[in-house]
């Protein structure tokens, strides 16, 4: 009696195109991959050179650079906030720059600074409130102004509630310039505003955004636009 061998199953070999599809994808990925690394290197060792010749800020920035721990998103960011600051040394226009480490906001004209004033970072963190949840990050990077108000009347945010581990009020109040007399838009809901007032439910900085003194605020008032580049790194 003749034992039968197992049958095996043949699986059909995938079409040429498939392979030349897969090929292509590959590459493309792999190219680009290389791509981005090329950029972030070259950005890299602009910052990493030192050299008696570079300006104080750009040593400053490179020495910074070195001591952090990032990954490779993390310092590509923080390479494009800088590099656009760098730049901005160059030109005439008015602009912002935020410095996280020493906590200090600078309103400044090419190389020149108008006005220095301190800044209180916002942690960034994720709140909760029953099934609600606001997660507010670092913001990194160079970006226009959105806007700014200096009068306004609004609901106090949900956030602020989760914020003190307060429970949400069927109804919230009204407060004139509960976030603080002075408040400059940046993208995403990210701002640089004043102090809140004693009657506010937010005491102190906003989660993940930037507070500044009143008076420093109020000096550079009426030179800020939605041209103005914010620059925080």
């Amino acid at each position: 009696m003749e034992r039968r061998q197992p049958e095996r199953r043949s699986f059909p070999r995938p079409p040429l195109w498939l392979n030349l599809l897969l090929l292509i994808l590959a590459a493309a990925t792999f190219a680009y991959a290389r791509r981005h690394r090329t950029i972030v290197m070259e950005k890299s060792a602009i910052l990493f050179r030192k050299s008696e010749n570079n300006p104080a800020d750009l040593n400053r920035i490179r020495d910074e650079l070195a001591q952090m721990d990032l990954t490779k998103t993390q310092l590509a960011t923080e390479l494009d906030g800088r590099m656009q600051y760098l730049q901005s040394l160059e030109g005439q226009d008015f602009y912002i720059s935020i410095d996280t480490a020493r906590q200090k906001m600078q309103f400044r004209i090419g190389k020149d600074v108008v006005r220095e004033a301190d800044v209180q970072v916002g942690q960034p963190q994720t709140l909760t409130s029953g099934r609600k949840t606001w997660t507010f990050y670092a913001l990194k990077g160079g970006f226009n102004v959105t806007g700014k108000d200096d009068s306004y009347d609004a609901p106090v945010a949900e956030w602020v509630y989760a914020l003190n581990g307060e429970p949400l009020p069927a109804s919230r109040p009204t407060i004139h310039n509960w976030l603080g007399h002075y408040v400059i838009f940046l993208p995403n809901n990210y701002v640089i505003h004043s102090p809140p007032p004693p009657g506010s439910r937010l005491r102190g900085p906003k989660p993940g955004s930037f507070m500044v003194p009143e008076e420093d605020l109020a000096a550079i008032w009426p030179r800020i636009t939605n041209q103005t580049r914010v620059y925080i790194f």
